[in-house]
């Protein structure tokens, strides 16, 4: 990761410049007029631009090259070329890929269904494709175990330790959940008896798994002493490494804290995620470590001003996928792509009839072909506290007027998330700055399919 403060200034001054844009949320598209925020050139252009067209503003794939069949506005066209030069590329290297450490007993006809069991395909990609990043790692450097946070139900850690005979000492917080992954354990192992020879199953390495919480006030040494614990070795006599998948808000921050203040921890592998749960000085300003910023340059520059301040509204944005909109863009699945429309028309009805509920949680409500607003209205307020608008006489000259302005719309939040990967960009700057501003080795890559898991980057550290 070269020339990280340069990057990160950049970055957050394009941020800084749309933070018009990153800061509105396209439920308020109506109540705030949103249209009316953008440039007028653009808005003459998106007027007179298909659907379809759209997505050349979102195409994630770096390396691929596409003739224009658009003449963009300039602003709009130097923004997305400087958005894509400062952007962490969201494409798996295959050449990498090909070259991680294989798995044999992920395939094997009778056991593999152990290692998947009840996992949907998102998660399936996502274990076996960070096991084999970890064993890799565990390739590299000597450690004699590693520790996987926010265990669930040990999924990964029974791939690191049966399929590739790496001890994991698991922290999870949920009892039940570390139930369940002792009951799948002994499962495994009674079934790999059965079919496994002896040679087969000697490197299998069961994992020990604690119920513990980790939190920003979790002392090292209360750490190492649970980990000394669970593996009966004495105290700090041991190297290990730290994984975790998809820790959540301000975990990240928690993960890479203690990774730098144990001596004994020597790797670092984490991919994140629900990067608008992190903790900032803008949402609490009380306590004393936040998950953003981290680095010493950007918390510097904090005290002077909130340039490189993230608003809640950019870190949600920086979570939605834009592979999965582009796709829908790029074909014939329009009628999917009104359900902004029908939100935003409601979100006038709420702001009308009850502002004090401004922003509430409406239940999800999946688009099909022809569905009526008031359809999606009578569903998305069912069993909410808005169901006292069911009994509200709507303003449907408004509504219908509201509607036919769904391709707006699709303009405004396609310009939103071209952004997206550039916010979560920032993010991932600021953690890599933070680590190698206390002398870490640091790669950022791609390690996932974006379609199928969006949060796809993993961040890895490794100390010199």
């Amino acid at each position: 990761m070269h020339d990280l403060p340069n990057k990160l200034a950049t970055s957050l001054n394009i941020a800084k410049k749309y933070e018009w844009l990153l800061n509105s949320y396209v439920s308020d598209f109506y109540v705030d007029n949103h249209w009316s925020k953008l440039p007028l050139s653009w808005q003459r252009h998106f007027e007179q631009l298909p659907v379809e067209a759209l997505g050349e503003l979102i195409q994630s794939d770096h390396n691929v090259q596409r003739t224009s069949r658009v003449v963009w506005p300039l602003e709009l066209l130097a923004l997305r070329q400087i958005l894509r030069s400062l952007s962490i590329s969201r494409t798996p290297n295959r050449q990498q890929e090909d070259a991680l450490p294989n798995c044999p007993l992920l395939e094997h006809r009778k056991l593999k269904f152990m290692f998947m069991k009840c996992v949907k395909p998102k998660k399936a990609h996502e274990i076996k494709r960070m096991a084999a990043i970890c064993a890799r790692s565990c390739q590299k450097t000597a450690i004699d175990f590693v520790v996987d946070f926010g265990a669930g139900v040990g999924h990964l850690a029974r791939i690191l330790g049966y399929g590739y005979g790496i001890k994991v000492c698991c922290f999870e917080m949920q009892p039940e959940l570390n139930q369940q992954a002792m009951a799948i354990d002994a499962r495994l192992e009674s079934m790999a008896a059965k079919f496994l020879a002896a040679s087969e199953i000697e490197h299998f390495k069961r994992p020990a798994h604690l119920t513990k919480r980790l939190s920003s006030s979790t002392k090292p040494k209360e750490f190492i002493e649970s980990i000394s614990e669970a593996f009966q070795l004495p105290p700090g006599d041991f190297q290990f490494g730290i994984i975790g998948l998809h820790p959540c808000g301000d975990l990240g921050a928690i993960l890479m804290r203690m990774f730098l203040n144990c001596e004994q921890a020597k790797f670092l592998n984490f991919v994140g995620c629900c990067y608008q749960k992190m903790s900032t000085r803008q949402t609490q300003p009380k306590i004393e470590l936040h998950g953003y910023p981290l680095s010493s340059m950007l918390r510097r520059q904090l005290q002077l001003d909130d340039h490189c301040q993230l608003s809640y509204e950019a870190r949600e944005i920086a979570c939605h996928a834009i592979e999965v909109y582009y796709d829908r863009l790029t074909s014939d699945q329009y009628e999917y792509l009104k359900i902004h429309s029908l939100r935003a028309a409601a979100e006038r009805i709420i702001v009308q009839h009850f502002p004090d509920l401004r922003h509430s949680a409406l239940r999800n409500v999946k688009h099909s072909p022809g569905m009526s607003f008031n359809d999606y209205f009578q569903r998305a307020i069912d069993g909410t506290k808005l169901t006292k608008l069911k009994s509200v006489q709507l303003d449907n000259k408004q509504i219908e007027n509201d509607l036919l302005n769904w391709e707006r719309i699709v303009c405004f939040y396609t310009l939103r998330l071209m952004l997206a990967p550039h916010v979560e960009s920032i993010i991932l700057y600021d953690r890599a700055l933070f680590l190698q501003e206390n002398g870490c080795l640091v790669n950022i890559e791609a390690i996932f399919d974006p379609r199928l898991s969006p949060r796809n980057h993993i961040t890895s550290a490794i100390k010199q």
